[in-house]
């Protein structure tokens, strides 16, 4: 694990630089996937740099209204870049909305823009694995199996570097389907199924899970549900004829 490195007089922080170099590379794969399915390139990036700009404004609203508290004292705090005071779920809907509201006024078509968009969801999901290696966090369970590292005082399982290999995986088998686009989004569920699949072998061993009613792993519960409703919603997508993808105005 290598958190931070020292250059000098300043601290790099690898693991956000990890994240901002996911981000980059992500923009750049879904950039070049738009044009597989006749979209601008530039307008799919907007899209998401407007939809993680909406995310994190609402994320950080949020928290505010369900601890008004932090922020009275010192209201100019909201504007500090402190990811532990954001609201996760407000800022997943606050970025869904701002997206969709840029989709709607850019004429982007729903599937054919989800399919642009999920090389990049793979490839920033990578990263976040890369992330996970070089802080530590999403550590595993105690485990005597031979291959266990040493972390946070005891031999567990390497639980980073099955998210990240697992993850990596999942990518090569989607860039072969990513050749050959179809614009009808079940490149975007094959995406969202792999990744829902590397999650659910992943957390099995992790030693840092949420869990509830003795011993259920909320992720893996979540994990199901979104493999079940890509796995129904496919053969849907796929019988029905791809929709037109006019270039829309940059």
């Amino acid at each position: 694990m290598l958190p931070a490195v020292h250059l000098g007089p300043l601290m790099l922080q690898l693991p956000g630089l990890a994240l901002l170099a996911g981000l980059w590379l992500a923009l750049e794969a879904s950039s070049r996937q738009a044009a597989r399915v006749r979209l601008s390139g530039e307008t799919v990036t907007n899209l998401v740099f407007w939809a993680l700009l909406g995310g994190v404004v609402a994320a950080r609203l949020g928290y505010a209204l369900r601890f008004p508290g932090a922020f009275l004292k010192a209201p100019l705090s909201l504007l500090a870049l402190n990811p532990q005071t954001l609201d996760v779920g407000g800022g997943v809907l606050g970025g869904l909305l701002v997206a969709w509201a840029y989709g709607q006024r850019k004429g982007l078509p729903l599937r054919p823009t989800l399919d642009a968009l999920a090389p990049g969801l793979v490839v920033f999901a990578l990263f976040v694995g890369i992330a996970h290696v070089l802080s530590g966090d999403a550590y595993g369970a105690p485990t005597r199996l031979p291959w266990g590292i040493s972390l946070w005082g005891a031999k567990r399982h390497p639980t980073q570097f099955y998210e990240v290999g697992l993850t990596a995986g999942a990518l090569g088998v989607l860039w072969r389907q990513a050749r050959a686009p179809r614009g009808d989004g079940t490149l975007f569920l094959w995406a969202v199924g792999l990744l829902a699949a590397v999650r659910l072998f992943v957390e099995a061993f992790r030693g840092d899970s949420v869990t509830v009613l003795g011993g259920v792993r909320v992720v893996q519960v979540l994990a199901w549900l979104v493999l079940l409703g890509t796995v129904w919603l496919y053969p849907f997508w796929r019988r029905k004829p791809p929709p037109s993808s006019p270039r829309p105005h940059a």
